[in-house]
């Protein structure tokens, strides 16, 4: 499969495609009457891989969300007049100048979470330590307070691209406020009124010139690093007792105390000949504005070592029913676009009865990762560990997996002819032509006479998987439907 391991940071402007390939696809998509602008967005939105990341941070009620949606040009994120609004770090597609970029709404957890300053400081730290530029919103009509003055500290020592923000300077009058803000030491304040839109085209300008082309890659390459292995699962599940059993020896603190672990702990360790760098993730919990204390911080830091992460190892307790907690966490590797492993911990204690009701369990609970390589194994006693590195291999492999363009059509045109779209209207769409356009996780956009349902794209998900494999892998499919207009033919 060495043909078909190739990074996203070497991809060019057509996506996963080569230069003659691409050729090739744009003289298929014109002679089915496709504009050649609109193909190419296509790729290049499917072919992306990452897109860079822009954070928006600053303390409660200073007019984040009101950007965030300034941004977007569309009221996306929730707005209210009082602190604490946005329960969730809240991620969306945005586009300025031509450029689409992450946009992170970071505002607003729950304040008691030992006191204020701290819990702002902890959104602020996960939020710049995943993205790749960073808004400072700050309120210029109140001025720098000390809760801005520690996030700025984090800013400095980050030593991320920070495009700071003067928010609510509505007229003229409000210039010398955005001014006064020099003193935080983070170069020019942009005036903005994020309510009126006033200041936000300059200051998006900046945002771009901050913001990298591309992401850059912080997990392992064909060229070199360890592969990177999150372990995940809610709290007590064995995650601590699982590294120290493929470590063989203990590395991490365990206790029968849910939440022992605090703080992502990056270990290297050799398994079958092969470096790997494994990360135990603080336990996740239901809902993190209502955590205390350290519980707080470890929910964001687990979530930022799944972003960094190319395989997420997801650990199940077996000896107790799939939980909603257990369904979230998979929900959030799917998204993240990891590959996927299942981990059923504490094997060695079920009986047989309990593992037909599992069985059951996982068939209608976990149906969304069916196609997740699946290892049964105890922490404790070592059971079936040796499964464990081949099951991440697998998925590391469908991950990465590229189907060539012209072997792609011809399975989609066998699709179309056995087994078309159903009729909607008096008319069937059918597919008229596609392309994997990225890996990491594939990616395919799939052009089409008329809009396909979803049904539909779930079908062709599946047959993609049992012709091509894509095990242990998420798959993303995207939709361009040709415009009514004339064709070539």
């Amino acid at each position: 499969m060495n043909d078909q391991i190739h990074s996203d940071s070497s991809d060019h402007e057509h996506g996963a495609l080569g230069d003659a390939e691409y050729a090739e696809f744009m003289e298929l998509a014109a002679q089915e009457g496709f504009d050649p602008e609109d193909v190419e967005g296509a790729i290049g939105e499917a072919g992306h891989g990452p897109l860079p990341v822009l954070a928006v941070v600053g303390r409660p009620n200073v007019g984040k969300s009101t950007l965030v949606n300034r941004i977007l040009g569309r009221r996306e994120a929730v707005v209210q007049d009082k602190p604490g609004v946005t329960r969730d770090r809240v991620s969306y597609e945005a586009e300025w100048a031509g450029r689409r970029f992450k946009l992170v709404d970071t505002g607003g957890w729950e304040q008691d979470v030992l006191g204020l300053d701290a819990s702002v400081a902890a959104q602020a730290e996960y939020a710049i330590s995943t993205a790749d530029a960073v808004v400072f919103v700050v309120d210029a009509t109140v001025g720098a307070t000390d809760t801005d003055e520690a996030v700025v500290r984090l800013l400095r020592k980050a030593k991320k691209p920070v495009v700071l923000c003067a928010n609510k300077v509505d007229g003229q009058s409000g210039e010398a406020d955005a001014t006064a803000l020099w003193s935080l030491g983070l170069g020019q304040p942009h005036p903005v009124s994020s309510l009126h839109g006033r200041g936000t085209g300059d200051m998006l300008d900046a945002v771009l010139e901050a913001l990298p082309e591309a992401p850059e890659q912080t997990f392992g390459t064909a060229i070199g690093g360890p592969r990177r292995i999150a372990l995940i699962g809610r709290p007590n599940v064995g995650k601590s007792s699982l590294l120290n059993k493929v470590a063989k020896e203990d590395r991490v603190v365990v206790n029968a105390m849910a939440g022992t672990t605090r703080d992502p702990v990056d270990e290297l360790i050799e398994l079958g000949g092969i470096t790997w760098k494994f990360i135990d993730t603080a336990g996740i919990r239901r809902k993190v504005h209502l955590q205390e204390g350290a519980d707080y911080y470890a929910s964001l830091r687990t979530a930022a070592a799944v972003e960094k992460a190319e395989v997420a190892v997801i650990l199940i307790d077996a000896s107790e029913s799939i939980s909603v907690q257990d369904q979230r966490i998979v929900t959030m590797a799917v998204e993240a676009g990891r590959a996927i492993v299942l981990a059923f911990n504490k094997w060695d204690t079920l009986d047989e009865e309990r593992r037909y009701y599992l069985e059951r369990d996982i068939e209608t609970e976990l149906a969304q990762v069916a196609w997740a390589p699946r290892v049964n194994v105890s922490a404790v006693t070592g059971r079936h560990m040796d499964r464990l590195v081949p099951a991440i291999e697998t998925a590391i492999g469908g991950w990465e997996t590229r189907v060539p363009t012209g072997r792609l059509n011809a399975f989609l045109g066998e699709i179309v002819a056995s087994h078309p779209h159903p009729i909607r209207g008096g008319k069937q769409p059918r597919i008229l032509f596609g392309t994997q356009a990225g890996i990491k996780p594939p990616r395919f956009v799939l052009f089409a006479s008329g809009f396909l349902e979803h049904g539909y794209r779930r079908f062709v998900e599946r047959r993609l998987r049992e012709e091509f494999g894509f095990e242990g892998t998420p798959i993303h499919i995207s939709v361009r439907v040709r415009e009514k207009r004339g064709r070539n033919k």
